[in-house]
């Protein structure tokens, strides 16, 4: 009796983890070719331009202690940019680099993202402007991922690239700025990320941008989300 009862947890955990992969791999969200045809019909539809700010859930290791700590769903970020016809996502990730977005908006959590967009981004992105952020994001590219998030260029991470793009090329400061000390540090996913950073001696007062921050920043609107 004893080992039929585990042969049936054996063949029930199968059969739950047979679905998992079939719903991961076979997500009509998740699957490349469904996100390359939208990206394609964004594109065609000229709803998306160079510039934009696309957000997703990452399924990264600290995506879910940097949602509990920011109070947003949103963990990772980029920008858009179009280069010979493709668009592409300038992203902080190990290291800097530029991602297709189709990959990029397959690889988040349920194919799900926001795109955004300044709100006065016909007056401000001129193709000079658009021309001095790619220049100031060359300076970062195949840097490592900082995952300390210091207030440095020597290492950075998603929303602090964008932010300092955006500041440096424009002048616009998109998101408020904050101390780490300023986000919920209580959850024990939070506090163990936490503690494998820092140890004991959590930088407080180092300054941060989050995804969350930018995503609110009255400068921008929502142009799509899915």
């Amino acid at each position: 009796m004893k080992k039929r009862i585990i042969i049936i947890g054996i063949v029930a955990l199968i059969v739950v983890g047979g679905l998992y992969l079939i719903r991961r791999v076979y997500d009509p969200k998740n699957n490349p070719d469904t996100t390359k045809t939208e990206v394609s019909q964004l594109a065609d539809d000229e709803i998306i331009k160079n510039g934009d700010l696309i957000f997703q859930t990452s399924l990264s290791g600290q995506s879910k202690a940097i949602q509990l700590a920011t109070k947003s769903k949103y963990s990772h970020c980029g920008i858009i940019y179009s280069y010979n016809g493709k668009f592409y996502v300038f992203e902080a990730v190990q290291p800097v680099k530029s991602t297709p977005l189709d990959q990029w908006i397959a690889r988040g959590k349920g194919g799900h993202y926001v795109i955004k967009r300044l709100k006065n981004a016909d007056r401000v992105l001129t193709a000079e402007t658009l021309q001095r952020m790619k220049q100031e994001g060359e300076k970062f590219k195949g840097k490592d991922y900082d995952l300390t998030f210091e207030w440095s260029d020597d290492k950075i991470y998603c929303s602090e690239l964008i932010w300092k793009i955006y500041q440096r090329a424009t002048g616009l400061e998109i998101g408020k700025l904050q101390k780490l000390g300023n986000f919920d540090l209580t959850h024990d996913m939070v506090r163990q990320k936490m503690q494998e950073r820092y140890g004991d001696n959590i930088p407080t007062d180092e300054i941060v941008i989050s995804p969350a921050a930018i995503f609110e920043s009255d400068l921008l609107i929502t142009v799509k989300e899915n």
